[in-house]
């Protein structure tokens, strides 16, 4: 099995080379970057579910409307220490590795400008998708970090590895001085904050219930004002550091091999040891401490996720590894379950958005802050069973996804064709 996955990503990456114009398809696809990509969308539904189903404050402290124990308990502290910014992680590496793969291409080609025109329009449709179907987008975000961060494209491993470190400092740096700024705010913006965004109070807590609730046009005006509030303060503070950094982490790991599976087993295995040994337990230290402070937003809200910051990145390449490797022993499995989803991942990750929201949002079966963390769980695996079936029926006639053919054809300013036949 290791020598056909060898052969396989051997001709998966001199198709890659190819000089042709045009949207990679069939044999010039990398079978590993679909299964990680696959795989990351599985892992970002079971942070993202918390996020359809409950208010946003949950997100970051699991007692923002109460206390939780028993089994609610065991599954946000399953979904924080195992899921919690590892799988954006990954796919943000995968992101920036596709950064790497277009833009070599494209040089080839004499079309870099290609890459701005796709960094374009993915921003539109985020755009389209954070102010209108959900507030969580992370599309917008990639669109506006792949605008710039193509330009590091060319530099070395050890360098990329440098500047994502760089990235990751600068994160744990802003939210050192945001923790030790606002304990000296007045008591009345402290209170302000928390209300806003730790522990919602009664007036908060019910306009934001009964928005998601509502038809559509009650959630525009929440939705609106969240996304805004992403854009404009949590993109700067939180999201562009980390992102940065894991796109960064993903150039290096693409140029490196690792990514495409090249690393020996011994190597693999290395780093999926040492990624969980050092990874999970400094994230559950970060659960002890906050649990210690009594969830007090003055620590928990930006020193108490410090330790997951750290560890995400490191459980995240952990992951990489054991996908590699189970891929090796258990290829035609993994392909045939994470593949396709990987294959169609811009669509299925809109497609996990429209699906939630209308589970959860008044305009569907308006089940916001009915549904506890077991029935989450459970729309969950449902997704988890449907992405597989629908992705291969599709795949299985049309070369790609809803959502990848229209950003194609909108990058490239023609009509691809969308039917195998043709």
């Amino acid at each position: 099995m290791s020598n056909m996955f060898s052969e396989t990503l051997s001709r998966s990456a001199s198709a890659e080379a190819s000089n042709a114009p045009g949207p990679v398809t069939g044999a010039a696809r990398i079978d590993t970057l679909d299964i990680l990509r696959g795989f990351a969308l599985f892992g970002i539904l079971v942070i993202n579910i918390q996020l359809f189903a409950m208010v946003q404050a949950t997100l970051v402290n699991p007692m923002a409307v109460g206390e939780i124990t028993g089994l609610d308990y065991a599954i946000w502290l399953i979904s924080h220490v195992a899921f919690f910014e590892k799988f954006i992680a990954i796919f943000s590496m995968l992101f920036g590795a596709g950064i790497v793969l277009m833009s070599d291409r494209a040089a080839q080609t004499g079309m870099l400008g290609l890459h701005y025109q796709r960094m374009f329009w993915l921003l539109v449709i985020g755009l389209v998708h954070a102010y209108f179907i959900w507030a969580g987008d992370i599309l917008v975000s990639y669109a506006l970090l792949g605008m710039a961060i193509v330009f590091v494209r060319n530099w070395s491993v050890r360098s990329l590895m440098i500047l994502g470190v760089a990235f990751l400092v600068l994160k744990l740096a802003i939210f050192t001085g945001l923790g030790f700024v606002i304990p000296l705010l007045p008591s009345e913006e402290i209170r302000a904050i928390e209300i806003e965004s730790w522990t919602p109070g009664a007036t908060q807590l019910a306009a934001e219930i009964n928005a998601y609730q509502g038809g559509f046009a009650e959630q525009m005006t929440m939705r609106i004002a969240q996304s805004l509030n992403f854009h404009l303060f949590v993109f700067p503070t939180e999201t562009l550091p980390f992102v940065a950094a894991m796109m960064a982490f993903g150039m290096a790991a693409m140029k490196s091999g690792y990514l495409q599976g090249e690393w020996s087993r011994d190597a693999y295995r290395r780093v999926a040891i040492l990624g969980l040994a050092l990874g999970l337990p400094l994230i559950a230290l970060g659960v002890m401490m906050n649990e210690r402070h009594g969830w007090d937003m003055l620590f928990s809200l930006y020193f108490g996720r410090m330790f997951n910051t750290v560890g995400a990145p490191l459980v995240a390449m952990a992951y990489i590894a054991l996908v590699i490797l189970a891929t090796r022993r258990f290829g035609q499995v993994m392909k045939a379950v994470f593949a396709p989803v990987g294959r169609m991942a811009f669509t299925n990750y809109l497609a996990q958005s429209v699906i939630c929201t209308f589970i959860f949002y008044g305009h569907g079966l308006g089940l916001f802050m009915e549904v506890g963390r077991l029935g989450q769980v459970l729309v969950v695996l449902g997704v988890w069973v449907a992405m597989p079936v629908w992705s291969r029926a599709w795949l299985a006639r049309f070369r790609f996804g809803p959502a990848e053919w229209l950003w194609r054809s909108l990058s490239y300013r023609r009509r691809q064709p969308m039917l195998r036949t043709a």
